[in-house]
């Protein structure tokens, strides 16, 4: 699970380097979308028949609510998220020490004309309130999570098998474009928090904790929330007005087609 967790955060992480450090000249909001939604992809695909891929704590945590996944489990999947995405800002960071240095002159700034503290968590924009960033967060996790049980369900017009991990990724790439401005979708406690205390270590300070008017919390309970209300959504207009064939009535069918062959 480390390695996953890690590998989807290296590629978003240093695709967000890319267009900072390059001052537009590297990429665009859009390279950072994809760059994102490739490393969910491949995360789905090196942990997905381990831990089911649980990459995120906010639906780790909803999986738990909801009795889909032991309490016991939890733990150890929230610290393997965390290390992994920890390992991964430690690796961006090491990967683009030289280029940091060069664009900030060794002066490591959280706000600013050359702030690079963005590159590692997010942080609201500044026409965004508190509240409007609140809701952003809930309600773009509302909807991975609701993109993520419709592209699983088996009852239902289910994905192909064995495309989940692409569609899931499409789907943060889709968040992403439309619903990424605010706040930079963090949608993921496990995406922002461990990098956010590597940068407070490494040389950012205390600010990152405290500017955006003490933002760092939002992305901690903002997806949570969100992830949440995206399964109770799905229940409530999709999952129980939608349930499986009675197993007599499979029974049935299959009777109907033996005796065809006769």
């Amino acid at each position: 699970m480390v390695p996953a967790r890690g590998r989807r955060q290296v590629f978003g992480l240093s695709s967000v380097a890319q267009v900072v450090l390059g001052r537009g000249k590297a990429g665009e909001h859009m390279s950072i979308c994809f760059g994102f939604g490739i490393g969910v992809t491949l995360g789905i695909h090196a942990a997905g028949g381990i831990s089911g891929a649980h990459l995120n704590g906010a639906i780790t945590f909803t999986h738990c609510i909801l009795g889909n996944l032991p309490w016991r489990k939890f733990p150890a999947y929230l610290a393997g998220q965390f290390l992994g995405s920890f390992t991964a800002a430690a690796a961006v960071f090491a990967l683009y020490y030289d280029a940091l240095h060069d664009y900030s002159n060794g002066n490591f700034t959280v706000t600013g004309p050359n702030a690079t503290a963005s590159i590692f968590s997010t942080y609201p924009a500044p026409h965004v309130s508190l509240l409007g960033s609140i809701f952003t967060e809930f309600l773009a996790t509302a909807m991975l999570l609701l993109g993520i049980l419709v592209i699983h369900d088996e009852k239902n017009n289910a994905a192909l098998k064995g495309t989940q991990a692409l569609l899931t990724g499409i789907l943060v790439l889709g968040i992403g474009l439309g619903m990424g401005m605010n706040t930079g979708y963090a949608l993921n406690p496990s995406r922002d928090l461990p990098p956010r205390i590597f940068t407070a270590l490494a040389g950012w300070g205390i600010e990152v904790f405290t500017a955006g008017n003490h933002w760092w919390w939002v992305p901690l309970a903002a997806p949570t929330l969100g992830s949440l209300a995206g399964v109770l959504v799905y229940k409530l207009l999709i999952d129980f007005h939608n349930q499986a064939p009675l197993e007599s009535e499979k029974e049935k069918g299959q009777l109907e087609v033996e005796t065809s062959k006769l």
